[in-house]
């Protein structure tokens, strides 16, 4: 993510010669890799005037039952598809499968976009 814009070289393998600096629109940050743990957030600068919430580590989850919504604690990642290496290091990322005190869930939004963890429990 860091390294966004156009590419320094040619089709054919030949150099492409850079015409000006990067933009601020091309510019790319590190991965958030919220973890389990004490809540810790981080408030970074986002397109035009608004602001992204990142968590950085959190322990609380919004679990969803069919109409029902209840908080719960995490416990640990299960499962996370994205990186087989991310539920061994207990990080969270949307589609991760973690474990709570309701009960096994899947994460459904972005934990280093929005600053929240929302899931769906599993039957």
């Amino acid at each position: 993510m860091k390294d966004q814009g156009r590419s320094t070289r040619k089709r054919t393998g030949g150099r492409l010669r850079p015409f000006r600096n990067k933009k601020r629109y091309q510019l790319g940050r590190q991965p958030a890799e919220t973890t389990v743990g004490e809540p810790r957030f981080q408030t970074i600068d986002a397109r035009g005037t608004e602001t992204k919430t990142r968590a950085l580590a959190t322990n609380v989850a919004h679990v969803a039952d069919g109409a029902e919504t209840v908080e719960a604690e995490i416990e640990n990642v299960v499962e996370n598809p994205s990186n087989t290496n991310y539920a061994r290091r207990n990080i969270l990322t949307k589609g991760a499968i973690i474990e709570t005190d309701a009960g096994q869930a899947r994460v459904t939004s972005r934990p280093g976009q929005t600053g929240q963890v929302n899931a769906v429990l599993l039957d």
